[in-house]
């Protein structure tokens, strides 16, 4: 009977996960219609997407974002954001990370969900991971973004693990080529308890604690494309560590 209760509170938890998606797309659309038609007026539609959209769906969803810095990000800069994903929830806690707009390079298919869609290709950079000249299309679209002074947000393990036993799939080269080719610092993210709350598994989550820690940043000035696999390869052990909390914390309990 507990089983049930539960798989019950389950199923109606994602599915109001869903209305909390599209009710601020529904209520602000002629504004979001507005700020998503040109680049530039992308901080504006950032400042919304951030402060109004993403509060709205991790609060609702009764989460309490925390996010830590070890190292703040500067006002103005421009950065390559990295984490481990395994959440629909990890786009709104990204977005309490960072105050500087950035831009998210993501999957094709999520352009197809009704609503949330139709903003999400209008305003993202979106891959085909299968295909070589969307790759490209894809490299050339973020170095346009990252000279407008934006930051972009890249989960290099380049989708979620079908196996939801492995804690971080290998890290694919993209947002490190990119962040060496700029000369802009890339910055570790680490989701410790997205997981948890709300994974891509339909029957599971549970309200709670979302926190997010910002590590130190992997500076790339003055580096080639040469010293590409030992970034991608200290990034992603930064972040192994912290989750599987090999490196202790400044903070009690992570």
């Amino acid at each position: 009977m507990t089983k049930i209760f539960t798989r019950f509170f389950q199923l109606l938890y994602r599915l109001w996960f869903y209305i909390l998606v599209t009710i601020p797309i529904v209520i602000f659309f002629p504004v979001l219609l507005i700020v998503s038609s040109s680049e530039r007026l992308y901080p504006q539609f950032f400042w919304i997407a951030r402060n109004i959209w993403a509060n709205f769906i991790l609060y609702g969803m009764f989460f309490i974002p925390s996010v830590k810095k070890e190292q703040k990000l500067e006002k103005g800069k421009s950065y390559m954001l990295i984490a481990n994903h395994t959440s629909m929830a990890d786009i709104m806690l990204m977005l309490k990370v960072s105050k500087n707009p950035f831009v998210f390079v993501g999957k094709r298919e999520l352009a197809k969900i009704p609503i949330f869609g139709f903003f999400y290709k209008r305003v993202c950079i979106l891959v085909d991971r299968s295909s070589a000249s969307s790759r490209t299309a894809v490299y050339k679209s973020a170095q346009r973004r990252l000279k407008q002074g934006l930051s972009v947000c890249i989960f290099p393990e380049g989708g979620v693990p079908d196996d939801t036993a492995v804690v971080l799939d290998e890290f694919k080269d993209g947002a490190f080529r990119l962040a060496i080719e700029h000369e802009i610092p890339i910055v570790p993210i680490v989701f410790l308890d997205n997981k948890k709350r709300f994974s891509y598994e339909f029957f599971s989550g549970s309200p709670g604690k979302m926190r997010a820690r910002v590590l130190p940043f992997i500076e790339t000035k003055g580096l080639g494309s040469s010293h590409g696999t030992e970034i991608k390869k200290q990034a992603r052990t930064l972040i192994f560590n912290r989750l599987t909390k090999k490196i202790p914390s400044r903070e009690k309990g992570i």
